[in-house]
């Protein structure tokens, strides 16, 4: 299939020639861990708000197992890809050597852009400006205003990677455009946005990225759908990367949910034993037998999740073989997991729609998750409170306390001679970037709730 050897480049946006033994994809990798957006999920919450010493996900580890789980997709498909098609002597080096640090890069940072709080603080930032609509709404062309009250954390992505702060680098984090593509699920503008259709569910980039996105796609020759409003195919790389994060949270979640105690451990390890029997019967009985030897609970369930993150894993990329020459065409539109479920045997879709049932019932509704949600939803209101409406006021008409609210903005956030929606993103790059505690100890500070001198 020709179209193998033109979906890839070691391209940048921006570089500096330098020799290095790494290639081009290990050093996107390198560039990403070495971020400070990227440490910064270490405070942000997975799914649970940090429970002191009882141990479960943050963001940060998270991305980190989803791109372990990404690199072991990457390198069972590209062997897949050069033992099955004719490629030129570049892409059969790219395939065989460097796709999985491709996948593995695009997983680890495949949440970077979500705020804090998650979701609960994606739709803070989306709300403040729906509930502010008659004052806000003019200040903003229609594509404009549709990214705000749509705010998306997968286009905050595209954004945090590519953007240029003031005074910082140019190009942001300067990321190989095959990279960049491979986290690209929603690839589409916010005035695209459909949720009947899996690529257009969300969307991908903000108007301020549009240039920058259209770039990306045509480096990687991902396939146009429509260009007013645009509107692109998938490229083939996003569906390793978002199977390798359904299979890590749908998992993990739970097992998280039995070091609290909010899952008995024997629910727990019958779900998951369940798991394993319907992707391979044929691995029950030894996998039973190991347990007998493992007295620790949690490490009992471990290893459970291991195995079920395991056969997932093999699952999703036989989905992925079967269904490759649609992939690569545009012309697929499930998520893997999903044909999973659909494709295996019954008895499969009935724990995988058993623990997303119990996940969503008792994990992401426990009341602790609903009080941080109900919490971040507020902080993150009324920080936005704080600045939306003096970054929208020429200098001169700002009130003395307007002034002082934005002096606690660092200065690459304020595009004093932008539009006004450049400046509204800035103040956006500036709170979605926060750390839950940061986010909290600011609020407490502006709130006037702990007042005291901090350095």
């Amino acid at each position: 299939m020709e179209l193998l050897n033109h979906i890839y480049t070691n391209q940048r946006s921006n570089t500096n020639n330098t020799s290095d033994a790494r290639s081009e994809y290990q050093r996107d990798y390198d560039r990403i861990i070495f971020s400070s957006a990227f440490r910064r999920l270490q405070n942000k919450t997975q799914v649970f708000p940090l429970p002191g010493s009882v141990f479960v996900h943050n963001r940060l580890t998270h991305s980190l197992e989803v791109s372990s789980v990404g690199r072991s997709m990457g390198n069972l498909i590209g062997k897949f890809i050069t033992e099955n098609y004719q490629l030129t002597k570049e892409s059969q080096e790219f395939y065989k050597y460097s796709i999985h640090d491709v996948i593995s890069a695009a997983c680890l940072c495949h949440d970077i852009g979500n705020p804090a709080f998650g979701h609960s603080g994606e739709d803070a930032i989306a709300s403040y400006f729906d509930r502010h609509e008659t004052d806000l709404k003019p200040y903003f062309t229609e594509a404009e205003w549709a990214d705000l009250i749509n705010f998306e954390g997968n286009a905050n992505a595209i954004r945090i990677l590519t953007q240029q702060q003031n005074g910082k680098s140019e190009g942001g984090l300067r990321l190989t455009y095959s990279t960049l593509a491979a986290i690209a699920k929603y690839p589409c503008e916010s005035v695209a946005k459909d949720k009947s259709q899996l690529h257009r569910k969300k969307f991908g980039f903000f108007q301020a990225q549009k240039e920058a996105f259209i770039t990306i796609a045509e480096k990687t020759n991902m396939i146009l759908e429509q260009d007013s409003p645009i509107i692109y195919k998938r490229h083939p790389f996003v569906w390793l990367v978002e199977a390798a994060d359904d299979i890590c949270y749908s998992i993990i979640d739970v097992e998280d949910s039995q070091r609290l105690g909010i899952i008995d451990h024997d629910k727990c390890r019958k779900l998951f034993l369940n798991l394993v029997e319907s992707l391979d019967p044929s691995q029950i009985d030894k996998t039973k037998n190991t347990l007998k030897s493992i007295s620790d609970k949690n490490d009992r369930i471990a290893y459970l999740r291991a195995k079920s993150i395991n056969l997932l894993t093999q699952k999703s990329v036989e989905v992925y073989q079967n269904n490759f020459d649609q992939i690569v065409k545009g012309e697929f539109k499930t998520a893997l997991l999903d044909v999973i479920k659909n494709e295996t045997e019954q008895v499969t879709k009935k724990v995988l729609d058993e623990i997303q049932r119990f996940s969503i019932e008792n994990i992401y509704n426990h009341r602790s998750v609903l009080e941080i949600e109900n919490a971040g939803y507020n902080v993150m209101s009324e920080l936005l409170s704080q600045f939306i409406p003096p970054i929208l006021k020429d200098e001169k008409e700002r009130k003395t306390f307007e002034k002082k609210a934005l002096r606690l903005v660092p200065a690459q956030f304020l595009y004093e001679k932008g539009t006004k929606y450049q400046k509204v993103m800035g103040i956006l790059d500036y709170v979605s970037g926060m750390t839950d505690n940061y986010a909290t100890e600011l609020y407490r500070r502006i709130k006037g709730i702990e007042i005291g001198m901090t350095i």
